[in-house]
């Protein structure tokens, strides 16, 4: 029978991102539809062709060559055998036309009609390629897909997108149900293809049948990581796998462990809501990254209203608030609920590090679901 306990020592975090993302690669990217690639991180796109391809008129109106009404106004109107053709919104513009007057500014109520208002070339009109250059790609790879994106996509006649989303497998002890839920929904916000599994018991046994990595790209278990009477996760993933590291230097989720099951990375994580956060912000975010080969993280950069203290050796997750353009600390280490609902963005504190003096640039990465 395996025992788990925790190691004397824990894993430093940098070593424990490095076990989990070790040999990891990109998945392979799909084409999938629009509204399915939306949340997804983008793969490499061929070169788009310039958008709009031809100058587009952008308000309804005449269509003239601003050169021709240079000092044009009531006092001095240009008189015209023909009203200038009348353009609407989206048409192609007239050969030899840059500008389109209002419809005010062609008087065709007399025998004559005459122009009383000059025109700037670029007026009212879209110009070619100012939607999108020609030669570059609709969306940058490793960018997580919003919403513009797709406005971008469908303004080039695009009906597919090429992106790259894990599958990421959760499995849920009995109890755990609320924080499972959490992982999940940060992974789906982050591009992942997430199945849900709940074990039918907390015991090794239960646990084992439903480690089953075929079909995963990474796989987590949601309860069961620590020492108590009822935690059999990790002794269910030595029989199913092999650990490789259980115990980190992370606070909170300490108790977090790392393994392997048929190349298969595993990761193991608290139940308690506030420490599966954690384990999330400092393990299975980079993990679920480097499937996806998302390439950046939004954050920003504000000095800290007051300190952060932090003890060296363990790394530490603390949750900001984002007041009079300055990150307020809310909480460092343990991360209450409150504090959870409240906070804008999250810092990784080193191990290394005693925290931040007030006043502190931080770059923090934003927390939005």
């Amino acid at each position: 029978m395996v025992t788990q306990c925790l190691p004397a020592s824990l894993t430093p975090l940098e070593a424990a991102v490095a076990v989990l993302l070790h040999e990891l690669e990109a998945v392979t990217p799909e084409d999938l539809p629009l509204a399915e690639a939306l949340g997804c991180v983008a793969a490499e796109m061929p070169a788009l062709p310039s958008t709009p391809v031809y100058d587009l008129a952008a308000a309804d109106g005449w269509a003239v060559n601003a050169n021709d009404v240079v000092g044009v106004s009531s006092y001095s109107p240009l008189a015209l055998a023909r009203p200038p053709t009348w353009v609407n919104v989206g048409d192609a513009m007239p050969q030899h036309c840059d500008c389109v007057l209002d419809v005010d500014a062609v008087d065709t109520s007399g025998p004559i009609v005459e122009i009383i208002v000059e025109g700037a070339p670029g007026q009212g009109i879209r110009r070619a390629g100012s939607d999108i250059a020609a030669d570059r790609p609709a969306i940058a790879s490793g960018h997580l897909i919003c919403p513009r994106d797709l406005l971008t996509a469908r303004t080039a006649g695009l009906e597919t997108l090429n992106v790259r989303r894990p599958r990421l497998r959760i499995v849920n002890l009995p109890g755990g149900t609320a924080t499972a839920h959490l992982i999940a929904d940060h992974a789906r916000a982050n591009g992942a293809r997430v199945t849900e599994i709940e074990a039918e018991a907390r015991d090794a046994a239960s646990i084992a049948d439903v480690l089953d990595p075929v079909g995963a790209d990474l796989l987590i278990v949601v309860g069961g990581s620590g020492v108590g009477r009822n935690d059999a996760t990790v002794t269910a993933l030595a029989r199913r796998g092999e650990v490789l590291a259980h115990g980190v230097a992370l606070q909170p989720g300490r108790t977090v462990a790392i393994g392997r099951a048929d190349a298969v990375p595993v990761l193991v994580m608290p139940g308690a809501p506030d420490h599966a956060l954690a384990v999330w912000f400092a393990l299975a975010l980079p993990a679920l990254e480097c499937l996806s080969g998302r390439r950046s993280r939004e954050s920003r950069l504000l000095p800290l209203s007051r300190k952060i203290a932090s003890s060296v050796g363990l790394a530490e997750i603390a949750l900001l608030e984002e007041r009079n353009d300055a990150w307020l600390p809310l909480a460092t280490g343990d991360l209450p609920l409150h504090a959870m609902a409240r906070a804008d963005a999250w810092l990784l504190i080193p191990g290394s590090s005693e925290g931040f003096a007030a006043g502190t640039p931080i770059d923090a990465y934003l927390w939005r679901e």
